[in-house]
């Protein structure tokens, strides 16, 4: 489920990124381009979440980082800041333009990896034991 969610916000975002840097660029070049960017990290994470084994792990602990982070940090400047952003990124707002689902999802992201962490921790020590019985 909640890589079915990232596929669809990582295509949403970078479609819809893609079509305003195309069609209005010059109207909000920092709102879009940071759409863009969000959307991009979107594809990084749901293809290192699908994969989550070797680099792939680490690559979706700094994707989920990066987008936790920019929502935060572009959430509280479009708050102190509107006239940065003359039209609302992916991020804005804390991602409210997409029911704060920006804003929840790396969290979501996060502790999945965690608990994915810790059963394969519980499956390799359960067939550790289960060799050491055998021998």
């Amino acid at each position: 489920m909640l890589i079915t969610v990232y596929l669809i916000l990582a295509l949403a975002a970078t479609l819809r990124a893609v079509y305003q840097i195309i069609a209005k660029f010059d109207e909000a070049p920092l709102a879009y381009s940071l759409s863009l960017v969000s959307g991009l990290v979107y594809i990084v994470a749901t293809v290192a979440l699908l994969k989550r084994t070797g680099v792939w792990r680490v690559v979706a602990w700094v994707a989920l980082l990066f987008e936790f982070v920019g929502v935060i940090v572009i959430g509280a400047l479009s708050l102190i800041l509107p006239a940065l952003f003359a039209h609302d990124s992916v991020w804005s707002y804390f991602g409210s333009g997409y029911l704060f689902v920006p804003l929840v999802l790396p969290v979501l992201g996060m502790i999945w990896l965690r608990r994915d962490r810790q059963d394969q921790k519980h499956i390799g020590a359960d067939e550790h034991a289960h060799d050491e019985v055998r021998y």
